[in-house]
């Protein structure tokens, strides 16, 4: 069982940037589905986006066009960089890998946007 660890959430004021980082205790390797969820207060969690091999990538369309996520296999790490964040992305961020339909789960990092 990998282990996720989330890092690079805080407090943002509205219209500026995060970048999350997701480092994985075990290989990050092509057939990995990396992904990004959130779960706001009172509210399920959702998908942001996600990437696979060939980084194919997929973005939640609230998110498209701030958001980027992004892998380096070498390091075992993905990355979500947060762009023109709104104060309706404000949420604790997960980490998820799906190999083969096995998943695995970050404990998560807040990310608050507000004035």
């Amino acid at each position: 069982q990998v282990l996720l660890a989330e890092s690079g959430g805080g407090l943002v004021q509205p219209g500026g940037s995060l970048r999350l980082s997701c480092a994985a205790s075990g290989r990050i390797i092509s057939i990995d589905v990396m992904g990004w969820y959130r779960q706001a207060p009172g509210k399920q969690r959702e998908l942001v986006a996600t990437i696979m091999s060939g980084d194919i990538t997929n973005y939640a369309d609230s998110v498209k066009g701030r958001f980027t996520i992004s892998r380096d296999n070498a390091a075992n790490t993905v990355y979500l960089q947060m762009n023109s964040l709104k104060p309706e992305d404000t949420a604790v961020y997960y980490c998820n890998r799906n190999r083969r339909g096995l998943e695995s789960w970050g404990q998560g990092t807040q990310v608050t946007v507000s004035s």
